[in-house]
């Protein structure tokens, strides 16, 4: 069986792009949005989030609908992006 590929494509730059501005535009530091995110049920430390910002780390499915409600957005403006006005 072939190795899995790490590499982080697209949209998962693009949706951790997206995370990194909301969470800026909401003046929120990533331990406050971790620990956010945490109280839903899903553990994550800031260290977790930076490497999903940074696109070190992937985000699965779980990480992507809780951090989308912490955020109080649906979880595809994550994945679509910001789209300029």
């Amino acid at each position: 069986m072939a190795a899995r590929s790490l590499e982080i494509g697209p949209a998962g730059i693009r949706t951790a792009r997206t995370i990194e501005i909301l969470r800026t535009e909401r003046g929120l530091a990533q331990r406050e949005l971790a620990a956010r995110v945490t109280a839903l049920g899903r553990p994550m430390t800031n260290t977790m989030l930076s490497r999903i910002e940074r696109a070190q780390r992937r985000c699965d499915i779980d990480d992507l609908v809780a951090l989308a409600q912490a955020l109080r957005v649906p979880p595809l403006t994550l994945l679509h992006g910001i789209r300029a006005a």
